[in-house]
């Protein structure tokens, strides 16, 4: 895993009035734990940019001004409510022998078979956490979703390692391709036409072939057979 820098100073002070002397002159306090002891140190404010507003994972790297270094990873972090800038940084002492957890990025490669079909790709994780030793931290966790097709998903199985352990239960989704809604109403609509061209093709069948009630089923029209009768009544008359 890539390593930041910070170079810090070693705080005399831990009070309200020296930590708000320190903000204002553009210091964020910081507190090293892990080790025999807490260490309480001071950095300049533009030192932890790179630290943290990136999606990316960083060991760090302390280094006080007195000599002494402390490789480290980031903790907690406090932001003021309104403006937003750091008001205080907590970080973790790495020790080569003692694994450490930590939330990694997940990076997804590749072109989905499903997203080209139509589908939606939803990503449930964009960070996973693991427990590995410092050597063993991945910089991210890359996972190849081109062969995934609509309805798949990818799991915390399906990314077994034996560099580092996953601390999230073997069934939790990091992301899936889901069918869209316009596909979904697309392909509704289309099944409502087709059943209405079956039933009025079925209508148009049954009125073929029915007969209009008292009209005759078949021969000569029932005009034709009176005539026929009134004629041989005359020819007997002159008879």
């Amino acid at each position: 895993m890539k390593s930041i820098t910070i170079n810090g100073s070693k705080r005399e002070s831990v009070g309200k009035k020296s930590t708000k002397a320190l903000r204002n002159a553009g210091q964020i306090p910081c507190v090293l734990y892990g080790g025999n002891q807490p260490v309480h140190f001071s950095a300049n404010e533009l030192a932890f940019s790179k630290l943290v507003y990136t999606p990316n994972a960083h060991t760090v790297v302390i280094a006080i001004e007195n000599g002494e270094t402390f490789n480290a990873v980031l903790q907690d972090i406090q932001f003021h409510p309104v403006t937003d800038k750091i008001l205080h940084i907590d970080f973790y002492q790495l020790f080569e022998d003692k694994e450490i957890a930590l939330n990694i990025p997940v990076i997804l490669t590749g072109s989905s078979i499903g997203v080209k079909n139509g589908g939606v790709l939803r990503r449930n994780n964009r960070k996973l956490r693991i427990k590995a030793l410092p050597v063993n931290l991945p910089d991210f966790i890359e996972i190849d979703i081109e062969p995934l097709e609509i309805g798949d998903k990818v799991y915390v199985a399906d990314l077994e390692n034996g560099n580092y352990t996953f601390l999230h239960s073997e069934n939790t989704v990091i992301c899936q391709i889901k069918t869209a809604r316009l596909a979904i109403v697309d392909e509704v609509e289309e099944d409502e036409e087709e059943i209405e061209g079956e039933e009025g093709a079925e209508a148009v069948e049954g009125e073929e072939g029915t007969t209009p009630e008292g009209a005759p089923t078949g021969g000569a029209p029932a005009g034709g057979a009176q005539t026929t009768s009134t004629e041989a009544s005359a020819e007997q008359a002159k008879e």
